[in-house]
């Protein structure tokens, strides 16, 4: 892997790094397949929009790029972090609190069989309730780590979190979509959860293929009784769901299906950014 801090190798932080005292700021995950980055101008939105929310200013997108052009590989995964940068202990931010730009190259993430479908399963962990904080990408991750932390069994590929009133919010990694009557609904992230840019992707493709697209309060039941299930992320793309416990959705493709597949494919390639 290569790390860079501020577009300078690295192998550590400053210990005074509000990062890793408090978890404050803000990240993407990303992928570079053939040389070129899908979504670049989405994902750098999404991250200055949530830096913002937190009040760091963000670095241009031309920094980003300047380190994965000099350091990156053709394929990639890769993660961005952007740290509010260093203070004395306690919470309160200096005002001469300088913003650090974190680089992490990684190899590419593994290929998912998706004619068969995944599993997924309910994690007992519940997604916390901050409006504040809700469908911003920051770098408090806790409790998806615990949640992430309830199975080792390999067939499951993801759990799904539920906030307090038991409704579905997203897996522990990734956002939740479901096919109901022509409609394409995702769990609404008022009260926390994380707004991936694939799932914004992914209402775009319904409204082309003629579905609406909007969000609403999910519950488990509302959830077995979709057309469709899927997970989707930016390193997986849309992947469907077949089984939630002794529940499970068909995952062979309508032709419907498969132009809504399709339309996000020629999404990822028309706002493809090249690093050469």
């Amino acid at each position: 892997m290569i790390r860079l801090v501020d577009g300078v190798p690295a192998e550590s932080l400053p210990l005074a790094d509000r990062s890793i005292q408090f978890g404050d700021g803000v990240f993407r995950t990303l992928y570079i397949r053939d040389g070129g980055i899908p979504f670049w101008q989405r994902h750098m939105a999404k991250l200055a929009h949530d830096a913002a929310a937190l009040g760091i200013v963000a670095p241009s997108p031309e920094a980003w790029l300047a380190d994965l052009r000099v350091h990156a590989t053709a394929s990639a995964t890769i993660k961005l972090v952007l740290t509010r940068g260093e203070s004395p202990r306690g919470y309160a931010v200096p005002a001469d609190c300088t913003p650090h730009r974190i680089t992490q190259i990684a190899s590419p993430a593994p290929t998912i069989d998706r004619r068969a479908g995944i599993t997924v399963r309910v994690c007992e962990t519940r997604a916390s309730w901050q409006p504040r904080l809700a469908g911003i990408k920051h770098l408090n991750r806790l409790e998806n780590v615990l949640a992430r932390s309830e199975w080792s069994d390999s067939v499951v590929f993801d759990g799904l979190l539920l906030d307090r009133d038991g409704d579905v919010v997203e897996g522990t990694m990734s956002n939740v979509l479901l096919l109901e009557r022509g409609a394409l609904l995702t769990p609404r992230l008022d009260g926390g959860g994380v707004a991936g840019v694939m799932r914004d992707v992914a209402f775009e493709a319904a409204t082309a293929v003629g579905w609406q697209a909007g969000e609403a309060r999910i519950s488990l039941q509302r959830l077995r009784r979709a057309e469709r299930v899927w997970l989707c992320n930016s390193l997986i793309g849309l992947v469907p769901v077949a089984r939630l416990g002794d529940h499970s959705w068909p995952v062979d493709q309508s032709p419907v299906d498969s132009l809504f597949a399709e339309r996000i494919s020629a999404c990822a390639a028309q706002e493809t950014v090249w690093l050469v």
